[in-house]
């Protein structure tokens, strides 16, 4: 199992692979529509974000999974004290893979030492954001034909 916590989790080569099939995802989606059939991604976002929620969700629901998920701290058991640890714990026996945002650098990490499936860090507070990371490189990639 894999987690991507750090946008310096992947080798140059793994980036180079990953943009190129995000390349050809995009230029043949129907080819793609049903690689994550029967998948679900869990949407832990403790702190608001339209973009970077939608776009995960969006993406998962492209692929034929489906999703699952809170977009506010406030409307989970957090808000009645339940811990990171113990949502990921149960999310975890629930999906696939777990996206979290949360405002405190580091969260994501606590989640990947409890959760039995993937966690990707959908951006901790000021510290990292490697998802975002990644569609900049593609950004950069497609504009300048190289990186």
């Amino acid at each position: 199992m894999r987690h991507l916590l750090n946008p310096l989790d992947f080798s140059v080569g793994e980036i180079e692979q990953l943009l190129d099939l995000a390349s050809d995802i995009e230029k043949n989606p129907d080819r793609y529509a049903h690689v994550c059939d029967g998948k679900k991604i869990a949407t832990l976002f403790y702190e608001p974000s339209t973009r970077t929620r939608l776009s995960f969700e969006s993406a998962m629901l492209s692929l034929g999974g489906q999703t699952i998920g809170f977009a506010g701290a406030d409307q989970s058991s957090v808000s009645k004290g339940e811990t990171i640890a113990d949502t990921v714990r149960v999310v975890s026996c629930y999906a696939d893979i777990i996206v979290m945002r949360h405002p405190k650098e580091g969260a994501p990490l606590c989640a990947s030492m409890y959760s039995k499936i993937p966690v990707i860090n959908a951006g901790d507070g000021g510290h990292n954001h490697p998802t975002q990371t990644l569609i900049d490189l593609m950004t950069i990639s497609q504009r300048l034909g190289r990186l």
